[in-house]
């Protein structure tokens, strides 16, 4: 074969492949891969007997969203102070998302400095950084604070307050309506311990940052002038407690929203309607001790690992790589022993262009051969669709 019959064919060859390129590779497949993990089994669903005094209660994994313990949790009831939480996710997303630091300023307002109820006596034109902000509200549940952030936020607190009710419908909150962003009681203004339970996990989940100031057992404002200590006693007697927020009124009685983890297990504990402070604390641990006694969180796939190198329709000069969009928890029984599988379902045609963050599969978590959880494999770099060129030096470099 002479040269000339070479260079002919391979321009042949390169305007069928650039043409024609989907024959080079298969147009997509399906690969299983089945592993074992020696975790223990999924918890129960059984709910176990308690003797409460409060109205509602609710224990909830965080991990796993897995509702332990549930009593009456979806009967509106005033949520007092545990209103806040709602105030602190919004504030916490604007931080979070760089729209607001923890330096910048919030001043008050003369609504604001007129708020009853819980408060650090938050002057007219006086100031506080966001970061001491949080702590007046996390620690002591102050109501000044509280509207001078909404205020922040929305610029008013009325605006402050749809912005409360849209995320509370977003999160599935059902049984829940703000009518102020404090937790004053009014008409209409109420939720239920299941979305209290939502609320705080998506807090916590999204936002941990939070837990520096909900954990706040004592600490100052203003140069050391004004004291705070917790209204949340479980952070100084629970082992293990990270917050979150409490709520009284002589209507709503006494709520308390817990969470404590240990190891890897978090749990999130409500207690609504409760007939003392006392009577929150005592119920908020006994579910917390169930929890913890009972069930703990195992991760079955971690996001940081990666797994396939694929090769893609159209590409024809790298591999696209892959991992697990995020980690895979599953709440077990303390004592037994079952097994998982894992099963990794690759999309049918997988074509470029990709780029990072792009779905092109799904792992599959089964559990005695039922589907336990499912999550999207995701690409960890871009892969972009072959040009003429690049097809014109593969064929070079593999022909001669």
């Amino acid at each position: 074969m002479n040269k000339s019959f070479k260079i002919l064919t391979v321009f042949a060859l390169l305007f069928v492949l650039f043409f024609y390129s989907n024959f080079i590779y298969a147009n997509g497949y399906l690969y299983d891969l089945i592993q074992r993990s020696d975790v223990s089994s999924i918890a129960t669903n059984a709910n176990p007997s308690f003797s409460f005094e409060s109205e509602a209660q609710v224990l909830m994994e965080v991990e796993t969203g897995n509702i332990l313990y549930a009593n009456n949790a979806e009967e509106k009831m005033l949520p007092a102070s545990v209103t806040k939480l709602m105030t602190l996710l919004l504030l916490m997303e604007k931080i979070d998302s760089g729209t607001i630091s923890y330096s910048d300023t919030i001043i008050c307002s003369k609504n604001a400095s007129e708020m009853g109820g819980s408060q650090i006596w938050f002057e007219e034109g006086e100031s506080l950084t966001v970061d001491e902000a949080l702590k007046a509200i996390c620690v002591v549940s102050a109501n000044d604070v509280t509207v001078a952030v909404a205020e922040k936020i929305g610029g008013s607190e009325e605006n402050f307050v749809q912005m409360m009710n849209e995320k509370a419908k977003s999160l599935g909150m059902n049984n829940t309506h703000y009518i102020n962003s404090h937790g004053i009681d009014e008409d209409g203004h109420y939720t239920c311990a299941y979305d209290q339970a939502l609320l705080a996990r998506e807090l916590i989940t999204k936002h941990p940052n939070i837990l520096k100031y909900t954990s706040i057992w004592m600490d100052t404002l203003r140069n050391g002038e004004t004291e705070l200590t917790s209204t949340n006693k479980l952070i100084r007697f629970y082992d293990g407690a990270t917050g979150l927020k409490t709520g009284y009124t002589s209507l709503a009685m006494y709520n308390l929203v817990g969470s404590a983890t240990r190891g890897n297990t978090t749990f999130i504990s409500v207690i609504m309607k409760a007939p003392s402070s006392d009577v929150r604390l005592k119920e908020t641990k006994t579910l917390l001790d169930y929890g913890f006694s009972n069930f703990e969180t195992k991760k079955l796939v971690s996001q940081n690992n990666d797994l396939d190198e694929i090769d893609v329709d159209k590409n024809i000069t790298e591999k696209l790589k892959t991992k697990i969009c995020e980690d895979v928890y599953a709440l077990c029984e303390k004592g037994s022993q079952p097994n998982f599988e894992t099963n990794i379902v690759y999309n049918e045609k997988i074509c470029a262009p990709l780029y990072e963050g792009d779905v092109v599969g799904k792992i599959q978590i089964l559990n005695n051969g039922e589907l336990f959880d499912e999550k999207n494999i995701i690409c960890t770099n871009d892969v972009l669709k072959s040009n003429f060129l690049d097809y014109f030096k593969y064929l070079f470099y593999n022909f001669f």
